[in-house]
């Protein structure tokens, strides 16, 4: 597609030309303006400027999947419960019934289902959605389905948002949970299934996703980070973001992400073979080993 060529050769430019910056968290930031496109950015710019439509949601989340319908139920009424108001999901080309699956929160409303197919697609995805949904929402969230968002100090979501509205971002630690030595899927859901969870220090939970201002970046960088358009980053304690993620410790004591990154091995099986959404690379035997962290039974 005409789109997808655009989108390459921009990413192309933006890897070669902010690879020349030396700190990390502009680099980043470039990287996430070249390829969004300069002239693009400037028009945004400009159109939000002028635009000052009231969003009609104050928290929404953007996520794509792959042959993970059975898992759908669970993660929407665990984040409806937490506040979210609408769900837009990519569905890079399930065959597993999550089109059905979904087609009940479609019908309500909850959900809007967009049918995205081919290889490599995630980044397009989540820059698809801030483009058609940039006005809707007061605040996106771009996270997996294997990703569940536990305020811990907030009974919801939005309340946690509430204290971050002079800011573009918030950017939330990972919590990673094992498969408690769990081979095989057993009934019931993700969540009371994986109780076990790495040490809240482990290197691993470094790693962010971020609850954007749509109106205040530009696209997003990867699965983890955005480039903003103007204002500051905040980390869940609200303090200014001044280093890259991997560079802080990480925070899980306000807000988390719990991420059920392996499952039950069997799940974990049935996961690599349904390929990755940003890479061709296929997930090996060292993705489990490195996720599958049960230090600390909850």
């Amino acid at each position: 597609m005409k789109t997808d060529v655009a989108f390459t050769a921009r990413k192309a430019l933006a890897e070669i030309a902010a690879g020349l910056i030396p700190c990390k968290m502009a680099r980043n930031r470039w990287r996430g303006i070249l390829r969004y496109g300069l002239i693009r950015a400037a028009l945004l710019k400009v159109r939000l400027w002028r635009d000052k439509t009231e969003p009609r949601h104050y928290l929404a989340v953007c996520a794509i999947a792959k042959n993970e319908g059975q898992y759908f139920d669970e993660w929407i009424e665990w984040h409806r419960k937490m506040g979210v108001e609408k769900f837009y999901i990519y569905d890079n080309e399930s065959a597993d019934g999550t089109k059905e699956t979904l087609a009940p929160y479609v019908e309500s409303g909850l959900v809007e289902y967009v049918f995205w197919p081919g290889v490599k697609r995630q980044l397009p995805a989540y820059d698809d959605c801030m483009e058609k949904h940039r006005l809707d929402a007061r605040w996106l969230a771009v996270i997996d389905i294997d990703e569940f968002i536990v305020p811990i100090k907030d009974n919801t979501i939005p309340a946690f948002l509430k204290r971050f509205e002079n800011f573009s971002a918030v950017e939330i630690n990972w919590l990673i949970y094992g498969s408690g030595g769990a081979k095989k899927k057993e009934p019931g859901g993700v969540m009371e299934r994986f109780r076990h969870h790495s040490l809240p220090n482990h290197i691993s939970n470094r790693h962010v996703k971020t609850i954007v201002d749509p109106r205040c970046v530009f696209s997003f960088i990867g699965c983890h980070e955005a480039a903003r358009i103007s204002g500051r980053f905040a980390d869940s304690h609200g303090s200014p973001i001044k280093k890259h993620f991997r560079d802080r410790e990480p925070q899980q004591d306000i807000i988390r992400i719990n991420h059920y990154a392996v499952k039950s091995y069997e799940e974990f099986s049935a996961k690599r073979a349904r390929g990755r959404a940003r890479t061709v690379k296929p997930r090996g035997q060292d993705y489990f080993d490195r996720f599958d962290l049960n230090d600390i039974r909850e």
